[in-house]
């Protein structure tokens, strides 16, 4: 193996034991995080966790209730309390870094996994917010391009359409039609996605997999991730088959469709 191959494989492992946590967060906490250390050249605390204790039951891990309260005055019309749930049982991982210059260092290993979401007495402020972006990624902006070129260059045959259109307007005859292939799905954001997902289940409460894939036009498998974090699958009963949202994301959901009533 030459120098250059050596250097890139070298792994620093002297924070390997320090313990880190991990959280999952929602898009609009990831993105106002990050737009706060972006405008900010000092390292200001972004949050804060309150690590709450039932005195009666010191010893009792059920009795820990993690909050989580955003710092800062510039974080907009989002919500700043939010529920952290601990999870203690997941395969075991670590926290890598890597810099400019190529070169990788074990930063930790995961001792605690968080799911982040808003607080109970901020789900009301939540579902408004998810609302008010579901609408504004409904809108299509839609351009009008005006053709300079005026001899019908553009409106040429595309290929494999040739041939299909008979040249004498008297014949009838039937044609094949051609098979377009299969246009490959784009990932929309993840946070627009969740958005619209939302908006389909306040239509109906149930939606089968093949279903959301052509009212959403997103790759199955990207939507199952979806699926997975927002719905239960009912493997049995009238509605097999098909997901339905979560308990804890019904009620924001039903709150909104209240107000549009």
């Amino acid at each position: 193996m030459d120098e250059d191959h050596s250097n890139s494989g070298f792994l620093e492992t002297g924070k390997a034991d320090r313990s880190v946590w991990l959280m999952k967060c929602p898009v609009v906490v990831a993105k106002s995080w990050k737009s706060q250390t972006a405008s900010s050249s000092d390292s200001q605390p972004v949050a804060k966790v309150v690590l709450s204790l039932d005195p009666r039951k010191p010893d009792d891990p059920s009795s820990m209730q993690f909050t989580m309260e955003m710092a800062g005055s510039e974080i907009g019309n989002i919500p700043k309390s939010y529920a952290l749930n601990m999870f203690k049982d997941f395969v075991p991982m670590s926290v890598f870094s890597e810099t400019t210059q190529g070169r990788v260092a074990m930063e930790g290993k995961v001792e605690h996994k968080f799911d982040m979401k808003p607080h109970e007495q901020n789900l009301e402020e939540y579902g408004r917010l998810c609302r008010e972006r579901t609408n504004k990624s409904m809108i299509k902006n839609r351009q009008i391009q005006v053709i300079d070129n005026d001899r019908g260059v553009h409106m040429r045959p595309m290929p494999g359409m040739v041939g299909l259109i008979s040249s004498n307007t008297k014949e009838k005859k039937k044609t094949t039609p051609v098979k377009q292939p299969e246009m490959k799905r784009t990932r929309r954001d993840r946070g627009e996605l969740e958005d619209i997902m939302f908006k389909l289940f306040e239509r109906q409460p149930n939606w089968a997999l093949k279903q959301l894939v052509q009212e959403t036009d997103q790759p199955a498998q990207f939507l199952k991730e979806i699926l997975n974090e927002l719905c239960v699958y009912n493997k049995r009963g009238s509605n097999q088959g098909t997901y339905e949202l979560k308990p804890e994301y019904k009620k924001s959901v039903d709150d909104t469709a209240a107000e549009y009533l």
